[in-house]
């Protein structure tokens, strides 16, 4: 593993056994994972960078052995979009290359309890270029979709989050509901 990833991935380890609310964690992960795009030139191989002609590509970077943490490299084709969707646990995400777009999703209700009756009004968007950083915490979950407009060039995103990633949420926003899904991954190698 490249010095620099090694040192993030040590540093994030150390800054979750330490901060146990997760708005602490991604305030001092925020400031690291931008530092960590601007040189990701140094550690992404040609397996992080791989597109997907269907949909957007998760490229593994490093899951770690006890599940609190997982670092992905995303990769986005003019076009390519999330569904609307949560994370049930906290993420720091980081702009390598191209103009990533979120566009937020907020519960009309309150909590979300159940997986029907579920009424969602959008709210504002980000966008994120090159060395930006986003972040987000649970309760109330960050409910969203990102992608990149067609208009725009391929863009590369690294998505750290509190939890191997390997699932999340799915939202019809005209139905009102919610469904859990798996989400696959390319490993490295």
């Amino acid at each position: 593993m490249h010095e620099a990833l090694a040192a993030f991935i040590a540093q994030c380890e150390s800054i979750v056994a330490a901060k146990e609310k997760t708005a602490d964690r991604v305030t001092t992960i925020a400031p690291l994972m931008q530092k960590l795009a601007t040189r990701a030139d140094e550690f992404l191989t040609e397996d992080h960078k791989r597109p997907e002609a269907e949909h957007y590509a998760r490229n593994a970077i490093h899951i770690a052995p006890s599940g609190n943490l997982s670092l992905f490299a995303l990769v986005w084709l003019p076009g390519q979009w999330t569904p609307v969707h949560d994370h049930g646990c906290w993420g720091v995400v980081g702009v390598v290359q191209g103009l990533l777009e979120e566009r937020s999703y907020m519960s009309a209700t309150g909590d979300i309890a159940a997986d029907s009756g579920i009424r969602l009004k959008r709210g504002g968007v980000i966008l994120l270029n090159p060395g930006s950083v986003s972040s987000f915490v649970p309760n109330p979950d960050h409910i969203h979709m990102t992608g990149v407009a067609r208009t725009r060039e391929t863009c590369i995103s690294l998505h750290l989050y509190g939890r191997n990633m390997n699932s999340f949420h799915i939202y019809d926003v005209e139905a009102g509901t919610r469904r859990l899904v798996d989400v696959p991954h390319h490993e490295s190698r």
